[in-house]
C-alpha cells in the first residue's frame, strides 16, 4: 500500500471521527430533544443505543488508525496486528448487538415506544443481521492475515536454511 493511499486513509479516518463526535456532542442532544413526547425510558435507550453504536465505530476506526501505521511501517504482518484486528471484530459484532436491541425496542407491543411500523423493525433486524455479518468477514481476513504471517514465517526460514547451505 502507497504512502499517498495511507495518509488519505487516515485523512478519511480522522474526517469520519470529527463527524462522529459532531453526531455525540450535537445531533444526540437533539434527538433528545425531539424525543421529548416520548417516554423516559424510550428516549433513554434510543439515545444510548445510537450513542454506543457511534462509539463501536469510533473505536473500529482507531484501530484501523493503527493498522495502516503498522502499514506505513511494514510491520502490519506480525502478531501486534492480531490485537487491532480482534478489537474491531468485538466492535462490530457489538454493532450488531446493539442493532438487534434496537429492533427489539422497536418492534410492536405494549412496550414499544410510539408507533413503529412491523416493516422498520425487520430492516432494523436486517441491519443487525448484516452487520454481524460484516465482523464474519473480518474473522475470515484475519484468518487470512494469519496465514500471510505463518508464509512469512515459513519463507524466512528457507532462506535461513537456503543460506546455511550456501
Amino acid at each position: 500500500m502507497g504512502r499517498y493511499v495511507v495518509l488519505a486513509s487516515q485523512f478519511v479516518i480522522a474526517l469520519s471521527l470529527a463527524g462522529s463526535l459532531v453526531v455525540q456532542t450535537v445531533i444526540l442532544p437533539l434527538v433528545w430533544i425531539d424525543l421529548e413526547g416520548e417516554a423516559l425510558w424510550g428516549r433513554i435507550a434510543l439515545v444510548t443505543i445510537a450513542a454506543l453504536w457511534i462509539l463501536g465505530l469510533q473505536v473500529c476506526a482507531v484501530c484501523v488508525w493503527r493498522l495502516l501505521g503498522m502499514v506505513r511501517r511494514g510491520s502490519v504482518f506480525s502478531r501486534r496486528a492480531f490485537r487491532w484486528v480482534d478489537v474491531i471484530i468485538a466492535a462490530i459484532a457489538f454493532d450488531a448487538v446493539i442493532t438487534f436491541v434496537l429492533a427489539v425496542l422497536l418492534a410492536p407491543g405494549d412496550v414499544a415506544p410510539g408507533d413503529v411500523a412491523p416493516g422498520v423493525v425487520a430492516l432494523v433486524c436486517g441491519a443487525a443481521l448484516v452487520t454481524g455479518g460484516v465482523a464474519l468477514l473480518v474473522v475470515v481476513m484475519r484468518q487470512l492475515l494469519q496465514q500471510a504471517i505463518d508464509r512469512d514465517a515459513e519463507a524466512r526460514a528457507l532462506r535461513s536454511e537456503l543460506d546455511e547451505v550456501i
